[in-house]
C-alpha cells in the first residue's frame, strides 16, 4: 500500500507579524477633503455671518428658530453665521427680514468699520449750533455715532462772562458734564451746583437746567448727552 506523504507545514520566522489588509481610504484620491461650499469663506462672509448672529441672539432666537422662520435649514445657517459659505441672495434677504432688517440694514452695518471708532483731528470737529450758541457759548462735535439712531453725542464747550444771560436746557437722556477749566454755578432744578476743573456732574436731562453764574473769564468743558434707547 503506498504511503501518503504529508506536507508539512511551513513555519514562519519568529518576529513576522501578520499580514494586515489595507483600509480602504475614507475619501476617494482625488476628492476635496471637505465639502466645497466651505472653501467660499472670505472676511466679508465672516462679516455678514456675525451681523447675522448678534441679530438672531438680540431677538432671543436659537438657530433652530431663525433657520425655520428664513426657510433656510439649521446647518446651513449655522455655516452662514461662521462664515463658511456664501449665502445667496435670497437666503440673506430672508434672514434679513425674519430679523427685522432690510437688506440695505444687513449690508449697512457689514460695510461699516468694525469696532466703529473714530478719530478726529482739530480741523475736522464741526462748530455746531445749539440753543446756548446765541449766548456765546461754542460747540463743537468731538464724537459721534455714525449708525443708525444717535445714542450720544459729545461736545468740547468754551462760554464766557461776555453775556449776562444764561440759557435752559431740558430734554430726553442723561448729561455727564466734565470741567477742564475755569469755574461756575450751575443750576439742575431748584438747587445750585458749584462746578470747578476737574469736577465731574452727571444728572437726567430732563431737568431744566443751565449756567447760572460764571466765576471764570474762560470756561471750557466736555459735555456728553447720552440719549435713551
Amino acid at each position: 500500500m503506498a504511503k501518503t506523504k504529508s506536507k508539512a507545514a511551513k513555519s514562519k520566522p519568529a518576529g513576522t507579524k501578520p499580514a494586515v489588509a489595507k483600509k480602504r481610504p475614507l475619501i476617494e484620491p482625488g476628492a476635496p477633503s471637505r465639502p466645497e461650499e466651505l472653501s467660499a469663506e472670505s472676511p466679508i462672509n465672516r462679516r455678514i455671518g456675525d451681523v447675522i448672529r448678534r441679530h438672531r441672539k438680540a431677538h432671543g432666537l436659537t438657530l433652530t428658530q431663525l433657520a425655520a422662520g428664513a426657510g433656510l435649514s439649521t446647518a446651513n445657517l449655522s455655516r452662514i453665521e461662521t462664515g463658511n459659505v456664501a449665502a445667496s441672495y435670497e437666503s440673506l434677504e430672508r434672514l434679513s427680514q425674519a430679523v427685522g432688517l432690510t437688506l440695505g440694514d444687513l449690508f449697512a452695518e457689514v460695510s461699516a468699520p468694525r469696532g466703529r471708532a473714530l478719530l478726529l483731528h482739530p480741523e475736522q470737529q464741526t462748530e455746531v449750533t445749539r440753543s446756548g450758541s446765541a449766548h456765546g457759548h461754542v460747540y463743537k462735535l468731538i464724537s459721534y455715532n455714525r449708525g443708525p439712531g444717535r445714542p450720544y453725542e459729545s461736545f468740547y464747550i468754551t462760554m464766557d462772562r461776555e453775556s449776562d444771560v444764561y440759557p435752559r436746557f431740558r430734554h430726553p437722556g442723561t448729561e455727564i458734564i466734565y470741567m477742564l477749566r475755569g469755574a461756575m454755578d450751575y443750576r439742575y432744578g431748584d438747587e445750585i451746583y458749584r462746578l470747578e476743573a476737574g469736577d465731574a456732574f452727571t444728572f437726567a436731562a430732563e431737568i431744566e437746567h443751565g449756567p447760572e453764574k460764571l466765576h471764570s473769564d474762560d470756561i471750557a468743558l466736555l459735555c456728553t448727552i447720552i440719549y435713551d434707547s
